[in-house]
């Protein structure tokens, strides 16, 4: 059984000889400490930084080079994602560089400011004098989409990412693109979005009609015909629980994620869904939905794998078990262990791919990333087999 039947098997809730391993992705620290060299694989700095001064083949380059290197050398990994090898702007891309304000901010020409964090690997945008207050939206802001709207993207946009599915999409299983989740919608960003849910629906009605309409265009444009699944990625939640209601979610928003799914699915496509934090409310409304499997067990929000698996095993597979914090701030022990407590406690239910609660996140300890591969790789067969 090769990685991409044995993970096509566990998310259907077949037996498989051992029990899977996936990252949602890897960060370019750990990348470089496998390949041995400085990479742009998940430098998120890095490629934006080498974009605006119009390096994006230099960036290519490396997003096809590298992440193949990676998951060639990390050959126990059964489930890979395309965050690894990201979409790009394309080849006639012209750069629009913004201007440095001092040694960790910059602006743009519409007077945004973005900040690196090099501790964390971010550039965000701390200041956008344009954004609109929540009563200057309205549903006209969202009508169907134009013929524009729906155009194909620029096939270059997609070079490192069909390089990589043609080297791993035989034996691997490749969980990548689509036109995305629609599901919760933030209208004018994540504070005025949830507060117009309350002071306007419409609005949100209308501005997920028209992402839906448009995701279902780019599903047949960009689902490459050699991946398994597709990798849904949005957070719903915080560590206290939904952003909002779940009778507001079952309301506004259940309806376009069902629909996203069932449209992603009439294309043969498993659907995994990566979402952080406490959604054990909204859990029921994802296994109605259609979600194949669920990534993100957010220990630190009650996302405990037990629990999960007890109320919904019979509906999605769970994929996670390892906290991150232990890869970051822990010893290699504690990640045995943690490994350990996780591939057994999975065992006990039809359907579990062991991988971190988040992410190989910048800043693990490489000799505790080394220690979760050897501590699966030991446990994998024999737990699969109880």
């Amino acid at each position: 059984m090769n990685a991409k039947e044995r993970v096509r098997a566990t998310i259907n809730r077949q037996p498989v000889d051992r029990i899977p391993l996936g990252f949602y992705c890897a960060d370019c620290d750990t990348v470089e400490r496998v390949i041995g060299r400085k990479t742009y694989v998940r430098n998120k700095i890095g490629i934006q930084l080498a974009l605006w001064e119009g390096r994006r083949d230099e960036v290519v380059e490396s997003l096809k080079a590298d992440s193949v290197e990676f998951y060639q050398k990390i050959d126990t990994v059964d489930l890979l994602t395309y965050k690894e090898a990201q979409t790009l702007p394309p080849k006639d891309y012209v750069p629009n560089p913004p201007k440095k304000i001092a040694d960790d901010l910059w602006e743009d020409r519409n007077g945004r400011i973005y900040k690196a964090s090099y501790l964390s690997n971010e550039l965000v945008c701390v200041h956008d004098p344009n954004k609109r207050d929540v009563d200057e939206f309205t549903p006209e802001m969202f009508p169907e989409p134009s013929e524009e709207d729906l155009a194909p993207p620029d096939p270059s946009q997609f070079e490192a990412w069909d390089h990589f599915v043609s080297v791993f999409a035989k034996d691997r299983y490749i969980a990548g693109h689509s036109g995305g989740m629609v599901a919760l919608t933030h209208v004018g960003g994540q504070e005025s979005g949830l507060m117009m849910y309350v002071i306007n629906p419409e609005v949100v009605h209308a501005a997920s009609r028209r992402a839906v309409k448009i995701a279902e265009a780019r599903d047949t444009q960009v689902i490459r015909p050699e991946q398994d699944g597709v990798l849904f990625d949005q957070d719903m939640a915080g560590t206290n629980g939904p952003m909002i209601s779940p009778k507001l979610f079952r309301e506004h928003c259940f309806p376009y994620m069902k629909q996203r799914v069932a449209h992603v699915k009439t294309l043969g496509q498993q659907i995994l869904l990566h979402n952080c934090g406490d959604n054990r409310l909204l859990m029921p409304m994802f296994a109605e939905a259609g979600i194949d499997c669920y990534q993100s067990l957010q220990t630190n929000a009650g996302m405990t794998l037990e629990n999960l698996q007890r109320d919904f095993s019979d509906h999605i597979v769970f994929w996670g078990g390892l906290a991150v914090e232990n890869l970051i701030e822990g010893t290699p022990e504690d990640v045995r262990r943690n490994v350990r407590e996780a591939m057994e406690k999975g065992s006990e239910a039809p359907g579990f791919i062991l991988g971190p609660s988040h992410s190989i996140a910048y800043g693990t300890k490489y000799e505790n990333f080394m220690a979760m591969l050897d501590e699966h790789d030991t446990l994998a067969g024999r737990l699969a087999a109880v």
